[in-house]
């Protein structure tokens, strides 16, 4: 048995249905973080171009990118459809959240978004090798008999 499916088979094993309500939570954080960025696209492409790693890339397409994962991988975590890879989709994005943006207030400042972009990263990495889970889009799918 590979590597990736030990990892499955832990997951579906050790993962209590609580936890699909953080993941749910997670994937509907996400989707408006989306909206949120959608409504401020320019907000978004500025703190993007203060990171000098960013400076030859297309801003603008990077910026787009970052929104329709977060649009479309979002409500696939909320709903638990295909949700290792929405995951996968969105932990590039959060590791340049958390290494690239400028953080220079710190992460112990009061109202740091760093707390948070460390905390949605460690949960993405957790539902990564855990998966959907029990109530998700994914095992009612699973449970449905071939027609």
């Amino acid at each position: 048995m590979g590597l990736i499916q030990n990892i499955e088979k832990w997951g579906e094993a050790y993962h209590p249905k609580w936890v699909d309500l953080i993941r749910a939570v997670l994937g509907f954080f996400l989707f408006l973080k989306g909206v949120d960025f959608i409504n401020n696209m320019e907000v978004l492409t500025a703190i993007m171009a203060k990171s000098d790693f960013l400076g030859s890339l297309s801003l603008g397409l990077l910026a787009h990118y970052i929104v329709l994962s977060h649009l479309v991988g979002g409500a696939m975590i909320a709903a638990g459809l295909l949700t290792r890879l929405a995951c996968l989709v969105q932990i590039p994005i959060l590791l340049g959240a958390v290494f690239l943006v400028d953080s220079s207030a710190g992460i112990l400042a009061p109202y740091s978004a760093l707390w948070i972009s460390v905390v949605v990263l460690l949960l993405l990495i957790y539902f990564l090798i855990s998966g959907s889970g029990k109530l998700s889009v994914d095992e009612w799918m699973r449970k449905q008999p071939d027609k």
